[in-house]
């Protein structure tokens, strides 16, 4: 059974509808299937809940968690071997230490890292790049 993990911007992209929510939309379908399974860090809960709050108001943070935790996935929580493997990536890449604990979590699952974060691609994970917001031009 294919597996994923699905990164704070594959969450919002399919919460903002921008490019790649059909694809977040086809992963999370599978796995109310039951033909995949989907799984997300407990970070990218802290995440969802920081971002639209400070973009936008803290009830609307509060209304993205509590979506988060209606979708059809595991949410993967903080064990002593998760935090080796997320030490390990933070050591090793430069990335940020929720991207470190994200990344941890995908490769304890053996899962496909979907994401928008060019950041990750150094790390030897399965990964799948949704497409990148376009940029406003000033």
């Amino acid at each position: 059974m294919k597996r994923f993990l699905l990164d704070t911007s594959a969450i919002l992209t399919l919460r903002d509808d921008e490019a790649g929510a059909d694809r977040v939309a086809e992963v999370l379908s599978l796995a109310a299937e039951g033909k995949a399974k989907c799984y997300g860090c407990f970070m990218t809960l802290m995440e969802v809940l920081y971002r639209v709050w400070r973009d936008e108001d803290k009830a609307a943070g509060q209304l993205a968690y509590q979506q988060c935790l209606a979708l059809p996935m595991e949410w993967l929580s903080n064990t002593d071997t998760l935090m080796v493997k997320a030490a390990e990536y933070k050591a090793l890449y430069p990335l940020s230490i929720t991207e470190a604990w994200i990344a941890a979590c995908g490769s304890e699952q053996s899962a496909v890292l979907l994401h928008k974060d060019p950041e990750f691609k150094p790390l030897p994970i399965a990964q799948e790049l949704l497409p990148l917001k376009a940029r406003k031009i000033q």
